[in-house]
């Protein structure tokens, strides 16, 4: 873990390697603005790009894995059509908080920057690591697991294809999107642009197909019929549906390269938001226009076997669709989980290799890196539902802390600039049902809750031998920072500085 103190980015006491020459007197204006060479993240992303970051990264693995979930967990089909409805509203609410709070606090890593700001370093570091040890990582390898199961699905209609070839696929998936987003934000963001089409166009297909279907007559399966009515299995349908719109709020992780972000990240979540609630629940009623209930708790890949009844030959179009809608998200959670590694480690919360840019390509190289080896560690559980359990509870409980931010800074902080100010009962409303979704699961699946109650506690004795703890012996210092330097060489990266002072 650095050493450094907090907000120190770059160099934190150790010693450096100096990649570039230093100017002639060996100093720099600390004021100056960045020029155009500037080793650091540029402002590259334009409002198109943030509606494709959101849209690609909330369309993945979710609409086609969680209709069996929220199904399960509520009974019947229009109950399951309003938690997807409600859902999305819920994510809404979410997203319409944190425009206010990304516009007020203008710093990359999101909900991390904002807890960081309002209640200090204890409780960031432990949103920190719930979101970089968990949810990202595990969120990353549920979509590739699912972007695997599509690709290999037409190779075995007629039974599951085999695990070990699920994960394999599933790495190199994860691996090639970690590539690209080591060489190039531009190569990234073009593949999320493209990727995003793609997804649209699979899930336009899908609805247009059931709206086809609704005009032929087939209703049969929009009832009420076994609905179950318990708290505690709504609370868990819940976790599936919100589990598909994950990714509402990644635009904010990534926000110093949004060009011009008070006026494009409001801008960009609300129709990002407004669309894919749109999407998903017309995806959803085209489902059932064809599939009866037992059908699709009984279907890994609701999509294929939905196209396996409708399109004849043509059936393969929909899995390929769904294999690039899964492969941009991957994308997605990978280019900005990076950017939260960064902005951890330039607080001073996270290894200080995590501060540093390639020099050549301006991209976060080791944070990419990190993220992808968790993610390639979590594909060694084989419980789908299981990890999504643990996202939902992790997720939802740490969202709720951030949106605390937002009346919290009310209070303590009026006269903080505001471009935007939304109403108070939204984040008052959003804090009650987020304690609901993460209390009533608990009695209702106690396993994964433990667990992802054990995942989060870990935080403390982390934060406290590694962070806290300032006088650390000498030769733990040394290694550090023979750690570091090693690193450095191998990537050739350098802290976040302005050309004057390189």
């Amino acid at each position: 873990m650095s050493l450094k103190s907090r907000g120190s980015a770059g160099s934190g006491g150790m010693d450096v390697v100096p990649l570039r020459d230093e100017g002639k007197d060996g100093k720099g204006d600390d004021d100056a603005k960045p020029a155009d060479d500037a080793i650091c993240l540029k402002a590259k992303m334009s409002l198109l790009n943030g509606i494709t970051v959101i849209v690609g990264s909330i369309i993945g693995s979710g609409i086609f894995v969680s209709p069996t979930g929220v199904l399960r967990e509520t009974g019947s089909v229009n109950l399951a059509l309003i938690v997807w409805t409600v859902s999305g509203i819920f994510s809404m609410v979410g997203a319409y908080c944190y425009a206010e709070l990304g516009c007020m606090i203008s710093k990359s890593g999101a909900d991390y920057a904002y807890i960081m700001e309002t209640f200090g370093p204890f409780l960031a570091f432990i949103r920190l690591w719930i979101e970089c040890m968990i949810v990202r990582p595990c969120s990353q390898a549920i979509v590739a697991l699912t972007f695997s199961v599509y690709v290999l699905k037409p190779f075995y209609p007629d039974c599951q294809p085999p695990d070990e070839s699920v994960r394999l696929l599933a790495v190199c998936c994860i691996m090639v999107l970690t590539f690209i987003n080591c060489w190039d934000v531009g190569w990234a963001t073009k593949v999320q642009d493209t990727f995003t089409y793609a997804k649209l166009v699979a899930l336009f297909i899908i609805i247009i197909t059931g709206v086809y279907q609704l005009t032929q007559g087939h209703t049969e399966h929009f009832n009420f019929e076994g609905s179950k009515h318990e708290v505690t299995n709504i609370a868990l349908s819940f976790y599936s549906g919100l589990f598909a719109y994950n990714g509402w709020n990644y635009l904010n992780f990534i926000i110093e390269e949004l060009k011009d972000p008070v006026k494009n990240l409001p801008r960009a979540i609300g129709i990002s938001c407004l669309l894919v609630t749109v999407v998903y629940v017309l995806a959803n009623a085209a489902f059932y226009t064809t599939l009866s209930p037992s059908e699709v708790l009984g279907s890994e890949a609701v999509a294929v076997t939905f196209a396996n009844r409708l399109y004849g030959s043509m059936a393969w179009i929909i899995p390929v669709f769904v294999a690039m809608s899964t492969f941009g998200a991957v994308n997605g959670i990978l280019l900005t989980s990076s950017r939260l590694f960064y902005a951890g480690a330039c607080e001073g919360q996270m290894p200080e290799i995590l501060t540093m840019i390639q020099i050549q390509r301006l991209t976060p190289t080791p944070a990419v890196l990190t993220i992808a080896l968790l993610s390639l560690l979590y594909l060694t559980v084989s419980d789908i539902f299981a990890l999504i359990n643990y996202v939902g509870f992790a997720t939802w409980l740490s969202i709720g802390v951030a949106v605390l931010c937002l009346p919290w800074l009310r209070w303590k902080q009026p006269d903080l600039a505001r471009p935007i100010k939304v109403n108070l009962f939204f984040p008052i409303a959003y804090i009650l049902c987020s304690i609901f979704v993460t209390v009533v699961p608990m009695f209702a699946s106690p396993y994964e809750t433990l667990y992802g109650t054990l995942m989060i506690l870990s935080s403390v004795p982390v934060y406290f031998v590694f962070i806290s703890w300032k006088n650390k012996p000498k030769a733990f210092q040394r290694a550090v920072v023979e750690a570091t330097r090693c690193l450095q060489k191998l990537m050739l990266v350098v802290g976040k500085q302005n050309p004057s002072k390189v």
